[in-house]
């Protein structure tokens, strides 16, 4: 049985090897998934639990057609799984990572907003860390 690596693996992999071509590839394509307001929409809204379309649709402010569509596009990406229940499909977030993405992004944009950084006022932000 297949199962998600725990933060120690994610730790290894961090630390081992510099970031390849394929890797670089799926970073972009990844990115390129987020570059939807509607999606990343549709995504905060999975943060709290499985959702219907409808229910998505709403809460991201789309016609439930177009959360179809953008849903399928999530689910290609593997950033939402999806299961049955009855009638309807249900959505949910594939893992804690997408989540924990999103934040680290909101983080970044509002910081970005206000100026700040985290790097001590004599360091330049640009300065290579080695």
């Amino acid at each position: 049985m297949w199962c998600v690596p725990g933060p120690e693996t994610h730790e290894l992999l961090r630390r081992s090897e510099p970031l390849d071509e394929a890797g670089c590839a799926a970073l972009v394509d990844s990115a390129r998934v987020l570059s939807t307001p509607s999606r990343v929409r549709l995504l905060w809204a999975l943060r709290g639990g499985e959702l219907s379309v409808a229910e998505l649709a709403e809460a991201a402010g789309v016609a439930p057609a177009a959360a179809s569509q953008q849903l399928r596009v999530l689910r290609l990406a593997r950033f939402v799984d999806a299961r049955r229940e009855g009638q309807s499909i249900r959505y949910r977030l594939h893992d804690d990572h997408i989540a924990a993405l999103l934040e680290e992004l909101r983080n970044h944009a509002e910081h970005a907003r206000l100026g700040w950084s985290s790097q001590p006022p004599d360091r330049p932000a640009t300065a290579e860390r080695t």
